[in-house]
Parts: C-alpha cells; sequence; structure tokens
C-alpha cells in the first residue's frame, strides 16, 4: 500500500523535473518575468517615446520627429524582447536547449533592428526631397521601397544564419529560378525597366497633366513599379504599363510656360484693302494691349493676311496665352472671339462662309410643249 511519503516524493520529483527537464518553480518565475515586462510595456514605451521626443523637439528640423514616430511599434517590442531574454536566463536547462533559447533571443534583436530600419526608411526619405533639382517624389517613393525590400531580405537572411542556415545555396537556387521566371516574365521586367527611365528622365511626376498619343491624356496619380496610374478628365483611373510611356511620345502639359492660340479668320472676298488692314491693325493691338497674352519678346506673334481661300480672304491669327490653366485659357479665347467679331463688323463687312457661284453662259433648248388641242389640217 502507497504511502504519504511515496506520494511527496513523487510530487516533489515532477516539481523538480517540471517542463522539458526544468522545475517549475524556474519556469513560474520566468513567466512571471515576461509577464511584468508585458505588463510594464506601455510604461517603458511612454518614457522612452517621451524622452526622444523632448530631445527631437530641441531641434529645428521635423525630420527627427518624424523618425520618432515611426519608431512607436518597434519601440513597444523592445520590452517583449527584454522580457524573452530574462525569462530564458533564469530557466536551469541543458546546453542544447539554452543554445535554442539563445538563438530565439538573437532573432528577436535581428528582428527588431531591421523593424526599426524598415520603418525609418520613409521619413530618411524625405530628406531627398530636400535636395532640388536632383530627386523627384516619384524617385524617392523607389528608393523607400527599393530600401524596405533590402531590409526585408537582410533581415530574413542574418535570422537564418543565426540559426546555422547557409544562405549561399538558397540565393543560388533563387537566381536559377530567377532567371526561369524571368523567361516568362519578360513584359514585367520591360515595364519595370522602363518605369526607371521614365523616372530617370523625369518626363513628368504625380499631379502633371500628360497626353500619350493614342493611349491616355489625364492627371498622374502614382508611377509604380509596372504601372503608371492616370486619372481622366472623367475621373476614371488608367493604369499604364510603363512601357507604353517609355516608349511613346509624352506631351507634359503641365511644363508648358504658355498656352497657343491659332486661328483662321475668313472674310468675304468684297473686303476692300484698307478694311485687311484695320481687321488686321486692330486685331493686333488688341493683343499686344491685353496682359493676358504675351508679348512677342517671348513668344512668336502674328496676325497676317494669310491666303486666298475657295469662298474667303484668311487672317491668320497666332499668339500666346501668359496662362496656362486651361479654364482661364478657354475664357481668354472667348474675350478674344468677342472682340475679334467686332472688329470685323466694325470695319463694315462680315465673316465668310463655304459657298460656290455656278455661270450658265447659255441656257439649255426648251423642252417642246405638248398642244392641248390638235392641230388643224392644212386649208382648214
Amino acid at each position: 500500500m502507497a504511502t504519504w511519503g511515496e506520494f511527496w516524493e513523487l510530487v516533489s520529483t515532477v516539481w523538480r523535473e517540471g517542463v522539458y527537464g526544468v522545475d517549475i518553480a524556474h519556469v513560474l518565475l520566468a513567466l512571471v518575468i515576461l509577464l511584468a515586462f508585458l505588463l510594464l510595456r506601455n510604461i517603458f514605451t511612454r518614457f522612452a517615446l517621451g524622452a526622444l521626443k523632448r530631445g527631437a523637439a530641441r531641434t529645428a528640423t521635423d525630420i527627427d520627429d518624424r523618425i520618432v514616430n515611426a519608431l512607436y511599434e518597434p519601440i513597444r517590442f523592445v520590452p517583449v524582447v527584454m522580457g524573452v531574454f530574462f525569462a530564458t536566463s533564469v530557466l536551469d536547462v541543458e546546453e542544447g536547449t539554452r543554445l535554442f533559447f539563445y538563438n530565439i533571443n538573437r532573432s528577436l534583436v535581428a528582428f527588431t533592428l531591421f523593424w526599426s530600419f524598415y520603418k525609418i526608411s520613409a521619413p530618411l526619405g524625405t530628406v531627398l526631397l530636400k535636395a532640388k533639382g536632383v530627386m523627384t517624389k516619384a524617385m524617392v517613393d523607389w528608393i523607400i521601397k527599393i530600401a524596405r525590400v533590402a531590409f526585408v531580405v537582410l533581415g530574413g537572411a542574418t535570422i537564418l544564419e543565426l540559426w546555422g542556415i547557409a544562405v549561399g545555396p538558397i540565393i543560388a537556387g533563387l537566381g536559377l529560378f530567377g532567371v526561369a521566371v524571368a523567361l516568362g516574365a519578360q513584359d514585367l521586367f520591360k515595364n519595370l525597366i522602363a518605369g526607371l527611365f521614365v523616372i530617370g528622365e523625369r518626363r513628368f511626376n504625380e499631379g502633371d497633366w500628360i497626353n500619350v498619343d493614342g493611349v491616355v491624356e489625364g492627371t498622374v496619380l502614382a508611377i509604380g513599379f509596372r504601372t503608371t496610374t492616370v486619372r481622366r478628365f472623367d475621373r476614371a483611373p488608367v493604369y499604364v504599363p510603363n512601357s507604353r510611356l517609355a516608349d511613346n511620345a509624352v506631351i507634359n502639359f503641365s511644363r508648358m510656360s504658355h498656352r497657343r492660340i491659332l486661328w483662321t479668320i475668313g472674310v468675304e472676298y468684297r473686303t476692300t484693302k484698307e478694311q485687311l488692314k484695320m481687321i488686321r491693325d486692330q486685331i493686333e493691338a488688341y493683343l499686344l494691349e491685353d496682359d493676358a497674352f504675351a508679348r512677342p519678346q517671348e513668344v512668336p506673334t502674328f496676325v497676317r493676311i494669310d491666303s486666298f481661300n475657295n469662298s474667303s480672304i484668311d487672317i491668320m491669327v497666332y499668339c500666346f496665352t501668359n496662362t496656362t490653366v486651361w479654364g482661364d485659357w478657354l475664357a481668354i479665347k472667348e474675350r478674344l472671339a468677342y472682340k475679334i467679331k467686332d472688329i470685323v463688323e466694325g470695319a463694315g463687312t462680315a465673316f465668310a462662309f463655304p459657298s460656290r457661284s455656278l455661270y450658265l453662259e447659255t441656257l439649255p433648248d426648251a423642252p417642246e410643249v405638248f398642244p392641248l388641242s390638235p392641230p388643224k389640217p392644212p386649208g382648214g
């Protein structure tokens, strides 16, 4: 029959051996330490971020403030790393298990570091935008995306190396796999390279109004790795492969310094030479006096009798407006149209319209009239 001594010996054995050979007292202590760090995480985060924010507030730039805000989540994860480290340090385990815990701690530290690098890459990228004339927003966005991918890859490779997994053979295998994928994804890489050329040549930036003949016309929303998003004027987004933008001619209307007006004004042939001179001179005077139009010193400006058309004498009006805003340009064109109409009518002539004149030298033979009554016989 079992005795109390045997039962107590059983309890003592379980307490000593506990979980995987670790006595339960140490396991409970490790759990208490981990729980304590988790409970103190908010206090630690508030203290650490408070110190960082106070230091960043003393500087004149706002880049460090953005970096501190970006590091919020990694800083909150630091107490977890510390809790796991101190919790595992109190466990009396075998050498193999201790090495396992050591690799876990190193992996958590590496993860936290590369996570921090990943988060601060965006605010650090804004520093490049301050280099006027060197970096565009699209170029900075690409650099940030590439840097983040690099941090993810390096972080993963570092953690794998910590666990004794050789990264070299994996990279070699991925290289062979990449060659196979590249053969079937030529369009993807073509668009990627085309996107790099589009950004490097600075053909357009986000927010520019562009026109690609036969492809799309609208405002650039975003320049991606494979496609560029353009919003048409009917508000519909169009996703254009970058290769189409690199291979075709792109008109960037946002970089215009002036907007052109090219009209042909046709007046009637009965208009005299004096009337033509009056119309031409008054239109030219209006273009030179109105501040809405660019001066001839900046851009070509012409008002000339251009040609004798089939049904009109044509006057060419060639000028540029100072504004490039489409709505304002339309309003200026409208005022110019009103003015030209007043000038033409004030000169005593009128606008021509397509017409054709027919001249008949002789009339054709008249048809024979059918008699209403039979003719009389001769001598009747």
